[in-house]
């Protein structure tokens, strides 16, 4: 019975997962957008990609964060090969995500920085 209710639990995080995804997907392509139509205008930046990007960047992880919760509990009720290398690999994704949006987000705000000088 308590395993029912954590399978329901867990499909209710990976629903979660999804909508941040879907949302910061949604956010990111009419930030691109915008950006694009700006060349018409000569508003265009590419500062505003690497801003966008690492938005879109940190949605992903968020989303990545709720996945692995609904994995744990998943693995926790049903422990098998499968179950763990599926969650090592979203993890594995994670890291390595985390690392680059981590050095892409200093690299960004050090050049804010420059051109507010």
């Amino acid at each position: 019975m308590i395993a029912h209710y954590l399978n329901l639990i867990a499909a209710g995080i990976s629903i979660v997962s999804l909508v941040i995804v879907t949302y910061g997907t949604a956010v990111a392509a009419v930030a691109f957008i915008r950006n694009e139509l700006g060349r018409f205008t000569g508003r265009y930046s590419g500062l505003n990609i690497r801003r966008l990007r690492a938005t879109f960047g940190t949605y992903l992880l968020l989303g990545l964060e709720f996945l692995i919760a609904s994995d744990i509990l998943k693995t926790v009720l049903e422990p098998g090969l499968d179950e763990l290398a599926i969650l090592g690999g979203i993890v594995v994704l994670r890291t390595v995500l985390s690392v680059f949006l981590n050095r892409e987000i200093r690299e960004l705000q050090t050049e804010e920085k420059r051109q507010a000088e």
